[in-house]
């Protein structure tokens, strides 16, 4: 069974999607079995709509979601941090940080389960009741950026972390190479999922706060450092956009595609936070990359 905290109103269909790998078939035959989806406990039919604090039980097969070792993938991590309850690694751009299915290999999880075995199921055991797919993680980057991810390596460090990241507990920082330079110093707009996008919508969105410095700039784009107090999906990425400046290569918000690259120019730089009393601080070097495209 996994447990997953709803943060965001929707139908529980919807809300399972953004959660659980498996397929739309696959989802549909655990409401077609009566028992297969409870909220707060009780059973629920698809179109159910669900609340922020909600608590959805999905009868599965968890263990089996969880990330297989993968020397390879391993092999791409480098090890910024290593802890016995915790670990920071710097993902390479074109590497998911999590699978979407069982089996699946090459992914950030899939190579931290091989470097750290424990952190294979560090996510679907108590206190943690996490999504199984994340092994250690207590975030994500999407694909296409690159820098730093953090890994638990117990279920009890899980726990506070992602409530930490939950409650802003966490400060991080991101580089991005942008057309153009931002119209503001910092982005405060809501923002909503709709489909593989992020909108800012000031009726239903979820609150998201961004700060942008411009570290250089020419005529056509600028690097620029963005503090995410928030960690909406996307956020970085829809904030700079919302503020007229895509991420160069960013094209799900309107940016230019990359000659030769099919990724975009996002990399997460830093992160610090408080864990047992201590402060624990991690920077990813700037990826080569960003260095052929650094504004002068």
């Amino acid at each position: 069974m996994s447990k997953i905290d709803i943060t965001e109103a929707d139908r529980i269909d919807k809300a399972l999607a953004k959660h659980l790998p498996e397929s739309r078939r696959a989802l549909a035959r655990l409401f077609e079995d009566g028992a297969g989806v409870r909220v707060n406990g009780k059973r629920v039919k698809k179109g159910h709509r669900v609340a922020p604090g909600d608590v959805v039980e999905v009868e599965h097969e968890e263990r089996s979601l969880t990330p297989l070792p993968d020397a390879d993938a391993a092999a791409k991590l480098h090890i910024l941090v290593e802890r016995a309850d915790v670990v920071i690694v710097d993902k390479p751009a074109g590497m998911p940080s999590q699978p979407l299915k069982a089996g699946e290999l090459g992914t950030a999880a899939n190579g931290i389960a091989h470097r750290y075995p424990e952190c294979a199921s560090v996510a679907v055991t108590p206190p943690a009741n996490g999504d199984p797919r994340d092994g250690g993680l207590v975030h994500r980057l999407d694909i296409g950026t690159s820098g730093i991810l953090v890994a638990a390596r117990t279920p009890e460090t899980y726990r506070v972390l992602r409530e930490a990241f939950g409650a802003g507990g966490i400060d991080k920082t991101y580089l991005a190479i942008v057309e153009g330079r931002p119209v503001s110093r910092e982005c405060d707009a809501p923002l909503a999922q709709r489909g593989k996008r992020v909108v800012v919508d000031e009726t239903d969105g979820l609150p998201a706060a961004t700060t942008f410095e411009v570290i250089a700039a020419d005529a056509t784009h600028a690097l620029v450092r963005c503090v995410a107090r928030t960690g909406r999906m996307h956020q970085v990425r829809a904030h700079l956009a919302h503020c007229g400046a895509p991420i160069l290569g960013d094209t799900l918000y309107g940016a230019t595609a990359l000659e030769g690259d099919a990724g975009f120019i996002l990399h997460a730089e830093s992160i610090a936070f408080t864990l047992g009393g201590a402060r624990i601080e991690a920077t990813a070097p700037l990826p080569a990359r960003f260095a052929s495209r650094r504004p002068s």
